[in-house]
Formats: structure tokens, C-alpha cells, sequence
């Protein structure tokens, strides 16, 4: 019985908390950092709950896409050295992609319209 006792003791005296002990407590800092941190957590929320959202609808599609382009468009980015020659990517009426280089200033201006092609050419 004396036993029982004994280990009773000591469990609630393990089991109650240290009063020696210094409490760890935030600064104002900390405490100010926290709030702001989980303000802007619920702020956030609906916008990455919707991000998420496109993910798993576009998850898919990206990644088939990125199978079939991956190496098309690696070779074409090891092949080109310095993008920023480049102009912005111009999409045409009928679906193409044309990519043109910026003009330098010693570069000659080409003309906005042609010269007609003579009766009976083709033009190729």
C-alpha cells in the first residue's frame, strides 16, 4: 500500500508543471508578427483555395503539354543565345507564331509595303 502511496506522489509531482521553470512568453514583436502572419493567412485563403481549385482543373492539361512541347522547347532555348533581341511573340489571323528580331540601329529599314510583283509572276 505504502508503494502505491509512493508512486502517487511522484506521478503528480512529474505531472504538475515546474514553477522553477521560466515561462518562454513572446514579445509584443513577436506576438504583432503572429497576428499580422495569420491576417494575412485568412486574407489569402479564399485566393489559394482558388489557385488549388485551377490547379487540379489545369494540372492535366500542363502536363501532357509539357511531355509533348518539353524537348521542342528546350531545343529551341538551348539554340538561342540572348532572348532579349528578340521582339514579343506575335500570334497571325491564321494561328501562327512569329517571333521577330529587334532592329539595330545600323540595320537598313525594310519597307512597309513591296513592290508589286510584275503580271504573270508567282510570288513565293
Amino acid at each position: 500500500m505504502k508503494h502505491i502511496l509512493m508512486i502517487g506522489a511522484m506521478t503528480a509531482a512529474f505531472a504538475l508543471p515546474a514553477t522553477a521553470e521560466e515561462e518562454d512568453t513572446p514579445t509584443l514583436m513577436e506576438q504583432g508578427a503572429e497576428l499580422f502572419f495569420e491576417g494575412l493567412r485568412r486574407e489569402m485563403e479564399p485566393a489559394l483555395d482558388e489557385l488549388l481549385g485551377l490547379a487540379d482543373q489545369f494540372g492535366p492539361a500542363m502536363q501532357s503539354f509539357m511531355q509533348e512541347m518539353g524537348p521542342a522547347l528546350a531545343e529551341l532555348a538551348s539554340e538561342v543565345k540572348d532572348w532579349s533581341v528578340y521582339e514579343m511573340p506575335e500570334i497571325l489571323p491564321n494561328g501562327d507564331i512569329i517571333i521577330r528580331k529587334k532592329q539595330t540601329e545600323d540595320a537598313p529599314e525594310i519597307p512597309e509595303s513591296l513592290p508589286e510583283a510584275p503580271d504573270g509572276a508567282t510570288d513565293i
